[in-house]
């Protein structure tokens, strides 16, 4: 129960007129916090559509999760004939490209220096023209040491599947990744040569300009430089259209520096 406080100086009316003016004031006051209330509120609701339009921007320009092909964890690329070429990115999956992903009547591309990758083209049964044979031993020569050190080209072989062994001549020791060759080895003309694109399932596919050419509308030609490939690979997002992801670009080019060829 509330306490009537009378000052027993006053009058009863001068008492009922302070209670008037403090409950005037006490009106202000709660006039004043229901206002900061409904600002408060007001507020929160501007910040709550602000974050729901934020998040819906957001995923309207988010890239799509797309689903990736089998042989877009080692390097690959599609020839300018449509066969399918892939090699390692390091010892691991060079093993597993040798090991796993060679067949028969595919082809095996590699070069004399140290760490070179393996790669392989694809036959499904179809004979390997010559344009598709260059464009590997490009990208065998591309993706080697040589881009890396300056170089313009190394010498680049080829074999059938059967002649790579993990048997190492008497004495020997095969390192992981690693493969004995025997019997002839054809060698290939090559160059530095490649080309970033992205190809019409929305893939970042590197490789020969001729290749990247036929199966990318969109693409930059690459020469040795001297910019860092997180430089480079923000120029080639920004080139190929943006909404790329840097980290895809960068896993798609050799190991060096780079710049953009005009």
């Amino acid at each position: 129960m509330a306490r009537l406080v009378l000052d027993l100086n006053k009058s009863i009316e001068e008492n009922a007129s302070d209670y008037f003016e403090k409950a005037k004031k006490m009106k202000k006051k709660i006039k004043g916090a229901e206002d900061a209330l409904q600002q408060s509120i007001k507020k929160l609701k501007d910040l709550e559509t602000k974050k729901e339009k934020s998040a819906a921007e957001e995923n309207e320009n988010k890239v799509p999760e797309r689903k990736k092909e089998w042989y877009e964890k080692f390097r690959w690329f599609i020839s300018s004939k449509g066969f399918l070429v892939i090699g390692g990115r390091d010892a691991t999956s060079n093993e597993i490209v040798i090991k796993k992903h060679t067949d028969a009547n595919d082809l095996v591309l590699h070069t004399d220096m140290a760490g070179s990758p393996f790669f392989v083209i694809k036959s499904e049964g179809k004979k390997i023209p010559e344009s598709t044979i260059k464009e590997a031993a490009d990208a065998t020569c591309t993706f080697s040491r040589v881009w890396k050190l300056g170089l313009q080209m190394t010498e680049v072989l080829y074999v059938k599947p059967d002649q790579v062994s993990k048997k190492a001549q008497s004495g020997e020791y095969l390192t992981k990744g690693a493969f004995m060759i025997y019997g002839k080895t054809n060698y290939m003309e090559n160059k530095v040569n490649l080309a970033i694109g992205i190809t019409k399932d929305k893939a970042i596919m590197s490789g020969p300009l001729e290749a990247v050419k036929k199966n990318c509308k969109k693409f930059v030609v690459l020469k040795q430089g001297d910019e860092k490939v997180s430089s480079i690979a923000k120029k080639i997002n920004y080139k190929l259209g943006k909404g790329l992801s840097l980290d895809e670009i960068i896993r798609a080019l050799p190991a060096g520096t780079f710049s953009l060829k005009q």
